[in-house]
């Protein structure tokens, strides 16, 4: 099964972000921004926002002379027996916020194995999740998640998955026919998000976003209830620019 990857801008956010934190890492008594601005390459203004990212997200701290070390939720990955607890802890926190700065559920979800896996997400009473009323797994057709990631995947491993779960309508909205569904994935640009205006659950819409991380095909989602679907192109493009410290969670 071929992947069908294009980097996107939170991508390389989080591939910059990673060379800082190694160069922090290097650097055990700490590393002052002229010095990772020289030993990273990465423009002074660039850097400005990666380290205030960093920051927010506990990896670096600055200290008094203004050097910047290792932050406590790096500290927290060192361990071995710790370090999966640590890795969810950090995926979770950076969920949560940007579940706040988006307004809406969030959800983080895989392709493993020819199936479709959510991983973690994060919800609240003013975002509720998705009522998962049909199995995820078998829904792909009628979910931004699943149109997310068949989206990543070749036309074989489309048609694979497609074969092995029968497109059942859910809503009047749900597309059943594997043609036109097909033809939407193959036309749909990669940096536009997916989205299921009430294909899957009557009352909710969502939005999805790939993410790359490694070699696995991974997507960003984020659900509204109905009376908020004036707000979900708003905040899928919110979800796409403030993606890079899930993405780091998962690349670290």
């Amino acid at each position: 099964m071929a992947l069908q990857h294009e980097p996107t801008t939170p991508y390389h956010s989080a591939q910059d972000a990673l060379r800082v934190l190694e160069t922090v890492v290097r650097h055990g008594t700490g590393v002052t921004g002229t010095e990772l601005a020289r030993h990273t390459g990465i423009g002074r203004e660039r850097l400005t926002g990666l380290l205030r990212m960093l920051r927010r997200e506990g990896y670096v701290e600055q200290v008094t002379d203004g050097a910047y070390v290792a932050g406590e939720a790096l500290a927290r990955l060192g361990s071995a027996e710790s370090r999966a607890r640590a890795l969810r802890e950090n995926l979770q926190r950076a969920l949560d916020r940007l579940r706040d700065s988006v307004g809406a559920a969030v959800y983080v979800s895989r392709y493993v194995d020819g199936e479709i896996r959510i991983d973690q997400f994060a919800a609240g009473p003013a975002t509720p999740v998705v009522n998962e009323w049909v199995d995820f797994r078998y829904s792909a057709h009628a979910t931004a998640i699943g149109k997310s990631l068949l989206g990543q995947l070749d036309h074989n491993g489309r048609r694979d998955h497609l074969s092995r779960h029968k497109m059942a309508r859910l809503t009047s909205r749900t597309i059943t026919s594997d043609k036109v569904l097909l033809s939407r994935l193959e036309s749909q640009p990669p940096t536009v998000p997916h989205l299921d205006l009430q294909e899957y659950a009557v009352g909710t819409v969502c939005a999805a976003v790939p993410i790359t991380a490694g070699s696995s095909v991974g997507c960003l989602a984020l659900s509204l209830p109905v009376r908020h679907a004036h707000r979900l192109r708003q905040a899928a493009d919110a979800l796409n620019r403030n993606a890079a410290p899930v993405l780091l969670s998962l690349a670290i």
